[in-house]
């Protein structure tokens, strides 16, 4: 099977319904790749970037971003992920390399990995302050807590579905993907009881996508008996855009006297990109240039 990342956007039920569908799986795989997460890691960060891509493509404006992050008392800590309009998503797990036993349905347990703690979305939408909207987690489960953000932060009805699929051999991701579904303020009772309905018999995301399907099929399914309108197709990319410039007015943050005990040390350092891992080096005469530029 051939894969190229996208996701679908569309309306359904006369436009009372808007629903977004996405095929994740490269972007899920590099962040795998580059991070050495672990399987429990991979589906976290997996779901939680297609969940944020496809919420970074209802923002209005060319140079907004939305962050979404995850923070818990578990082991894996909290993942976060950072997305644009135009479909380019980032992202980390703060404790990538956490191995668990699965749930109770023998599953990746996810939920268990993140633990209880908080969801936040960031929106820098390029005003003064970019908003923010916090709640509780719901499970850590990721889709059932943006469905929770959704319904309790933007009072709207939503049903989000995320999976990651990790094959057990290799622990490379062989699926993944997901949808987010929202009714608009003015859905009758008969298209929120068809979409119920219809909810209740789906059977999960890596399901679909294993067997294949796109996602517009992904919608087909979860919208089945409703007229859908595809109304957009984007490409879908796992990019970071750090370079040593950005990494070196990081180090310049962290004060004349952190960096001049790294000069001291008489050594070359690396620093990596937290969302890439990307590895950048500076020397002894870089740090000092640096120093000389630093507060």
């Amino acid at each position: 099977m051939s894969y190229k990342d996208y996701m679908v956007r569309a309306t359904a039920g006369n436009a009372q319904i808007r629903a977004f569908a996405a095929t994740t799986r490269d972007l899920s795989e590099y962040a795998r790749k580059a991070h050495n997460l672990s399987p429990i890691a991979a589906a976290a960060l997996g779901r939680l970037m297609t969940g944020t891509v496809m919420m970074g493509t209802m923002m209005d404006n060319d140079d907004d971003l939305i962050t979404v992050k995850m923070d818990g008392d578990g082991p894996l800590k909290g993942v976060l992920a950072t997305a644009d309009r135009h479909g380019n998503v980032k992202g980390y797990a703060v404790n990538p390399y956490v191995i668990m036993e699965p749930n109770a349905q023998g599953h990746l347990n996810v939920g268990g990995g993140i633990g209880e703690g908080t969801l936040t979305v960031i929106r820098d939408m390029g005003m003064k302050e970019p908003y923010v909207g916090q709640v509780p987690l719901y499970s850590g489960e990721v889709a059932e807590d943006l469905t929770y953000y959704f319904t309790k932060s933007e009072q709207t009805p939503s049903s989000v579905g995320l999976g990651v699929l990790v094959e057990r051999e290799s622990l490379s991701v062989i699926a993944a993907g997901g949808f987010i579904i929202q009714l608009l303020p003015f859905a009758d009772e008969q298209t929120i009881t068809h979409l119920e309905f219809n909810l209740q018999k789906f059977s999960s995301v890596t399901d679909i996508l294993k067997a294949g399907k796109t996602p517009e099929e992904l919608l087909s399914i979860v919208l089945d008996g409703f007229d859908i309108e595809f109304t957009e197709k984007t490409d879908l990319n796992f990019y970071c855009n750090c370079d040593k410039d950005r990494v070196e007015r990081a180090l310049m943050l962290i004060g004349k006297k952190d960096i001049q005990e790294m000069i001291d040390d008489g050594k070359e350092i690396e620093v990596c990109c937290h969302f890439c891992n990307k590895a950048y080096t500076f020397s002894v005469d870089e740090l000092k240039a640096i120093k000389e530029k630093a507060k």
